[in-house]
This record gives structure tokens, C-alpha cells and sequence, in this order.
């Protein structure tokens, strides 16, 4: 596919980066995902590679099944990737019980397939606007769909980490999945962590959508995330996609 791209995943101010990330980009398909692991010990960690890992395992497999059945097809291509999560753990003889959000973009030439769990997001965006991002499954998603709060509030919020979704092995998976028509020409996506967002205003985060911008810009965003946040950093992780 005729896709641009950059990534980038920073520590933060924490000691570990739990966050992880990982593409494949084909001639036939590009396949781009953020997870944010979440556990002591390493264990967030290592639940956030090994989803990573298992939908790379796969892809291969699912991603010539896609166009009968989109969202059947990548709902058991994330099945499988949980599925090599609890392998890899009983290898491990670690992590049971830890957990990762995801977000994750598939595209080829007739569609976009998006896939998420907790408060890692998608943004679709043309250089005019927002077109629209992922749903957070969040306490704070929840209080602003009722208007008790404003996106801008969201970040900060004092219940911003209680999710009321995330992957874990000892559960089927809880992705929600959504189908969209393909990406147009000039389009960009971008993928991330919580770390990253919730310190950047949507008019920021637009600028990734100019024609000019790319890797210099998400870096800059990633570094202004990081020293709004004083100190208190969490890991910070994002992709930027466009198709030129």
C-alpha cells in the first residue's frame, strides 16, 4: 500500500515502558498496534507484547480471509492473538491475571477495519478536521457521553485509568470492532496510548493532520505530552499513518 508512516514509544517518567507496539505493512494490507499493558512486575509488559506478537503470528492467516467476512474474520484474528497471549504466559509462568488495552488499524484497498479495548485510540483525520476517534471504555468516556465532563477534562480526570474493558487471557476478548470505507488519499490515522493524548488538545493533535507534518511533529507532541504532565509522565506511544 502506498502508506507513509512513523512510531514512536518513550518510558515516560515511569521505570518501565508497559506500552508496546508493532505493523506489518504489505502490498495487500498494512496492519498497525498499540497496546498498553497493564500489571505489576513486568506483567503489563509482557501482556502488551505478547497481544502484539500474536496478531503478527497470524496475519498472515486472517488477513486472507478479511474479505469475506471483515469483522468475523478480525474479531477470530484477535481471539487468536489472546489465545497465543495465554501460550506465551504459560511459557512465562507469569501474568494470569494482567491485562493490555489495544488499538489496532487494519487497511487494504477496499476497506478500514479498527479494532479497541480500553483507552487506547484511533484518530481518522483529514487535514480539515477530526473525522472521528475511538470510544474510550472508560469511567470518563462514560461521564463525558452524559455530559458530565468535556473532552478537554477527560485526561486529567481523577478516574481517568478505571476502564470497563481491557484484553486478558482468562476471558474472551472484548474489542469492540468497527468497518469503515477505505482511506482516501491525503487521509491520516494515528494510534495511541493514553500516555500520549491525554495531554495533547485536539487542535494539536490536528497538526498531524497538515501536509507538511510527519515524524518531526509527532515527536514534538510526544515531548510536550511528557512535560505537561510534570513529572507524572506515563508511558507515552503513538503511530502516525498516510496514504499519499
Amino acid at each position: 500500500m502506498a502508506l507513509e508512516f512513523y512510531q514512536l514509544s518513550s518510558v515516560g517518567d515511569r521505570e518501565i515502558n508497559q506500552d508496546f507496539m508493532t505493523h506489518s505493512v504489505t502490498e495487500a494490507y498494512a496492519l498497525f498496534v498499540v497496546a498498553d499493558g497493564l500489571g505489576g512486575h513486568h506483567a503489563g509488559e509482557k501482556a502488551s507484547r505478547f497481544f502484539c506478537d500474536g496478531l503478527l503470528k497470524s496475519a498472515d492467516i486472517y488477513s486472507k480471509q478479511i474479505a469475506q467476512s471483515p469483522v468475523e474474520t478480525f474479531s477470530a484474528w484477535i481471539t487468536a492473538a489472546v489465545n497465543e497471549m495465554k501460550r506465551l504466559f504459560a511459557i512465562d509462568q507469569s501474568g494470569n491475571d494482567a491485562h493490555t488495552t489495544c488499538a489496532i488499524l487494519y487497511l487494504d484497498a477496499q476497506r478500514v477495519l479498527t479494532a479497541h479495548c480500553g483507552d487506547s485510540r484511533i484518530y481518522r483525520m483529514n487535514p480539515q478536521r477530526i473525522l472521528w476517534r475511538t470510544q474510550d471504555h472508560s469511567i470518563p468516556q462514560q461521564l463525558l457521553n452524559n455530559g458530565k465532563i468535556t473532552e478537554r477534562e477527560m485526561g486529567q480526570h481523577r478516574e481517568q485509568n478505571r476502564l470497563t474493558r481491557s484484553i486478558n487471557i482468562l476471558k474472551a476478548h472484548e474489542a469492540e470492532i468497527n468497518l469503515y470505507p477505505a482511506m482516501q488519499q491525503g487521509e491520516t490515522f494515528i494510534l495511541c496510548s493514553d500516555g500520549f493524548w491525554e495531554y495533547i488538545k485536539p487542535t494539536e493533535l490536528l497538526q498531524l493532520a497538515e501536509p507538511a507534518s510527519g515524524k518531526e511533529e509527532l515527536a514534538k507532541l510526544a515531548r510536550l505530552a511528557i512535560f505537561r504532565a510534570h513529572g507524572k509522565s506515563d508511558n507515552v506511544t503513538a503511530q502516525w499513518v498516510r496514504r499519499y
